[in-house]
């Protein structure tokens, strides 16, 4: 708006007006650009950490996919670098396999930070958009789902593995409609790059972030990282800690044009029971001792 009263209004009036025109484009799956995803700045965020992208079985072309990403850590760091770049290069692990990382609808209702999300193959969380991408965009494609969202995140903190997911299920109604199957992605390490301030139960601080959550759609967090040119001090450049994304075994899961609630219940536990296997069979690699059991609120 301050821009329509400088000397630089007409720039504003055509970028508004090819908004108008372009509204509903990352509904459709957004404008993918490979020369945004293979930045060399990618690299150098991916060696940071570092942030390593590990394959367990093959992906068929010929199949849709719904990632469960989990956890959601305070900003989803590894998903981001894993499948909206090519820094750890998914392209080539799954060849033909086309991802799509869903976040927040609100982020594409902003100027200018839209056409760079959609860039980098990002696209709108919501049922508008799934349902486009799993049925009119042909097959291979793979929309990864940070499935605790904000309540996910208001649990992270160094040390501590736990999911929100026990009554998140509207994922699995999704994949059952469209015959998509289902892949539990596990993130170590995703929660070890930011401290936060915890809020308990009842208090004051939590309602806030709940009352946050519920109305606008994420929960403010209190946090912080270390300093720009010290780890001595705080600030919120997030600590250089590894973060591994597992991608585990896919799900097959049947088309159903209306699936029962029992049908949901059925692959939802399937899809838990996968989860925990997953996070168990590969925790030892990445610096957890045989007894971490992973939470599943």
């Amino acid at each position: 708006m301050y821009t329509f009263c400088t000397d630089c209004w007409l720039i504003a009036v055509l970028y508004f007006t090819w908004l108008a025109f372009d509204w509903n484009t990352p509904k459709k799956g957004g404008r993918r650009s490979q020369w945004v995803r293979n930045w060399a700045v990618w690299r150098y965020f991916r060696d940071y950490f570092p942030i390593q992208l590990v394959k367990t079985h093959n992906l068929l072309t010929t199949r849709n996919y719904i990632f469960g990403y989990h956890p959601h850590g305070i900003m989803g760091l590894g998903a981001f670098c894993n499948f909206s770049t090519e820094a750890t290069e998914v392209s080539k692990k799954f060849p033909g396999i086309r991802p799509y990382l869903a976040t927040l609808a609100g982020n594409f209702r902003m100027p200018v930070l839209r056409e760079y999300l959609m860039s980098g193959g990002i696209c709108p969380v919501n049922r508008d958009t799934i349902d486009y991408l799993l049925s009119k965009n042909g097959s291979g494609n793979a929309i990864i789902i940070v499935v605790g969202g904000a309540a996910e995140s208001l649990s992270s903190m160094p040390g501590k593995n736990a999911v929100t997911l026990r009554n998140r299920k509207g994922f699995v109604k999704l994949a059952l409609r469209h015959g998509a199957d289902l892949v539990p992605t596990y993130s170590f390490g995703e929660n070890e790059v930011y401290k936060q301030v915890i809020f308990e139960e009842g208090s004051w601080g939590r309602w806030v972030q709940k009352k946050f959550q519920k109305y606008i759609g994420f929960a403010p967090c209190i946090f912080h990282g270390r300093g720009l040119f010290s780890s001595d001090t705080w600030g919120l450049v997030p600590y250089s800690k590894p973060i591994t994304t597992v991608v585990g075994e896919p799900i097959t899961i049947p088309k159903l044009e209306h699936p029962t609630q029992q049908d949901i219940d059925l692959y939802h536990a399937m899809y838990m029971e996968a989860l925990v296997k997953l996070f168990d069979k590969h925790k030892t690699k990445f610096g957890l001792p045989e007894t971490e059991v992973l939470e599943v609120n």
